[in-house]
């Protein structure tokens, strides 16, 4: 199997698999969405009552929506996460009670009228955890309206909760082989204005394809000849493999710990099936 890394930024992965199987591909896929761990509010405490501010003014801890709404949108934030640094909260020695092992606790305290964003939640510790995607709109609070809050943030995965998983959006293709007739072709360029991808360009007066790899597959290319010099093919000895994260893993450390958990398991696996008597 080979690997080629063609981007890699902080939050998005754009791999190409060859000599392999979709099978080893899928496995990567799974394992990032489902067993990769990461940090998420789990729970979220309101205050009830009147609340006060510097100058003595009153405002009503109501908001316009229901607090399980609000406690819901809070869940979904995505928490920074140091899975060197923190345990699950029902292996942690502190037997799930919570602390700095195994939690983040937040706070978050705002006045109408304004809206209420991810970053105004403030963590209670390190500054490294405050939410670095802090223009998420949460809520929006009239004039003597106000939200007081503490949140706590627990390690868990996807299998338990999508809100757990590191991943909004990840999936596999085959890639293209796309060829050109060049004998039957006879070069007015309607294959190259059909193609949203710019996958043929011009030299001279000859029409040529010259980035296979922009291809999706989407066949317009195909249709519009009807000289049918154009042929477009999946390539199942390539295969193209994307995500991106929600920002609370980078795309590098979520592709490790993945690969590291699976590596664990074939590992285990294979030791067991070694263990078996003949």
């Amino acid at each position: 199997m080979k690997i080629e890394i063609q981007e890699m930024t902080h939050t998005k992965g754009r791999l190409i698999f060859t000599d392999t199987d979709p099978s080893v591909v899928n496995a990567i896929r799974r394992t990032m969405m489902a067993d990769v761990p990461k940090m998420a509010i789990e729970n979220v405490e309101f205050h009830m009552g009147a609340i006060m501010d510097e100058g003595g003014k009153e405002f009503e801890s109501i908001s316009p929506l229901f607090d399980e709404i609000v406690a819901h949108r809070i869940g979904l934030l995505p928490i920074p996460t140091d899975l060197e640094a923190f345990v699950f909260k029902e292996k942690c020695t502190c037997n799930g009670e919570g602390c700095p092992s195994c939690t983040i606790m937040y706070s978050i305290n705002k006045k109408g009228p304004c809206t209420v964003y991810s970053g105004d939640l403030e963590p209670l510790g390190d500054a490294k955890f405050k939410i670095k995607d802090d223009l998420i709109p949460i809520i929006k609070l009239a004039d003597g309206q106000a939200i007081l809050a503490y949140a706590n943030a627990q390690l868990s995965t996807g299998k338990d909760h999508a809100k757990f998983s590191p991943v909004c959006g990840i999936g596999y293709k085959f890639g293209a082989k796309v060829t050109l007739d060049a004998a039957k072709c006879d070069h007015d360029e309607l294959c190259m204005s059909v193609c949203p991808k710019e996958v043929f360009s011009k030299e001279g007066k000859k029409i040529v394809v010259a980035h296979p790899e922009r291809c999706n597959l989407c066949m317009a290319c195909v249709d519009a000849c009807e000289l049918k010099c154009v042929k477009v093919e999946e390539n199942q000895n390539r295969i193209i493999f994307q995500y991106e994260t929600d920002g609370s893993l980078t795309a590098k450390d979520l592709l490790t710990h993945a690969l590291k958990m699976l590596e664990e398991k074939y590992t285990g696996f294979i030791e067991m099936v070694s263990s078996l008597q003949d």
